[in-house]
């Protein structure tokens, strides 16, 4: 355990340190990581607390709240939502995070989750793909090419073994940004001119559009049999990819189903629809894939779990790589019943003549 006076000191992971932590694991074996570290998480599920998120809906958007605990540690993400930032030159999602002590209290890590969000997304999706998807799938369909995609493809290269991935997006500067991202990759990217050319031939299907609307990216006639759907980009009450009729002929995995059954593609069904928890068929606690025709399908919404996963691993990674800096972010006067008398003791010329 620290001394006291450590702990005023808080490692702190700006944009520019996870870029540096990024480049020197490698983004692919990052997210090759974080599957891990997520999946290991997943395996204690029952160790953690769980709460659907905190969330504050507006017209504009939403900005949301997402804590969880295994009694040790506490985690806690700060995310937003906002689809129409894009047309403004914003992010539509911007987060950052922190992990604290659950014996005191105190922080030990505050961080940047903009691009670690993304990262523990993608991981997300191949950690399930690894477990629901048909054995040796090579061919992806991406439907919906924004920020998310380039992750997307490569987690599912790395940790699944996809070789090819089929790019298509409303927006063809998306696809046009996506296939340059990804041309210097080993994976065969193609350029799609329709949703149903992205999805043809491909095992693992993937739908991550942006708008908040009640939309059918994927109708019920454009899913064969035998593919397994990775839906991510309904994430929140109102906002769904996936016409009604697919969800019921798949069976269908989610993180937290109190918080899926609000903002998921299971929001179209009704409140009991059976659903299954993908940490039971991790620790084989339910059943995955049980056959060649089966159409499974992740709702994944995200989850604080992932969160805490990803800052617990990102933590020991950069105090290993050194890529972080110290914020004095927890007072610590020497007597901790005497803060003011801290504040009292300090010395800055131009406050001296004033009184506190």
């Amino acid at each position: 355990m620290s001394a006291p006076s450590d702990l005023a000191l808080v490692p702190f992971i700006s944009v520019e340190d996870m870029m540096r932590l990024v480049h020197k694991l490698g983004l692919r074996d990052m997210l090759a990581h974080l599957a891990d570290a997520i999946e290991a998480d997943f395996l204690r599920w029952e160790s953690f607390d769980k709460t659907p998120r905190v969330a504050s809906h507006s017209t504009d958007g939403v900005i949301e709240l997402m804590p969880t605990s295994d009694g040790a540690q506490y985690a806690f993400k700060y995310v937003n939502g906002h689809p129409a930032n894009l047309a403004r030159g914003f992010q539509t999602v911007a987060a950052f995070g922190g992990l604290s002590r659950v014996d005191n209290g105190y922080p030990v890590l505050l961080s940047e989750m903009t691009l670690l969000t993304a990262m523990r997304t993608a991981a997300t999706s191949a950690m399930a793909a690894r477990a629901l998807a048909p054995k040796n799938s090579k061919v992806m369909g991406m439907i919906g090419n924004g920020a998310q995609c380039e992750f997307q493809a490569l987690a599912m290269a790395e940790v699944v073994g996809i070789e090819q991935v089929r790019l298509w997006d409303i927006d063809a500067r998306a696809t046009e940004k996506a296939m340059r991202n990804l041309s210097e990759t080993s994976l065969e990217v193609i350029a799609c001119k329709s949703a149903e050319e992205a999805i043809a031939g491909a095992q693992i299907l993937t739908t991550c559009t942006a708008d908040k609307q009640f939309a059918t990216i994927l109708s019920d006639n454009m899913v064969g049999a035998g593919v397994h759907l990775n839906a991510i980009g309904g994430d929140c009450p109102g906002k769904t990819e996936l016409h009604r009729d697919v969800l019921y002929r798949s069976d269908i995995f989610v993180e937290f189903p109190p918080q899926t059954r609000i903002e998921g593609e299971i929001q179209q069904l009704e409140p009991d629809y059976p659903v299954t928890e993908l940490w039971q068929v991790l620790a084989q606690q339910a059943s995955g894939r049980t056959h060649t025709d089966q159409i499974t399908l992740f709702d994944s919404v995200g989850f604080a779990i992932e969160d805490f996963s990803a800052l617990k691993f990102v933590r020991s990674a950069a105090l290993q790589q050194g890529t972080y800096s110290m914020l004095d972010l927890v007072a610590d006067p020497d007597d901790p019943r005497d803060l003011f008398g801290m504040l009292g003791r300090a010395k800055f010329p131009r406050l001296l003549n004033t009184p506190i």
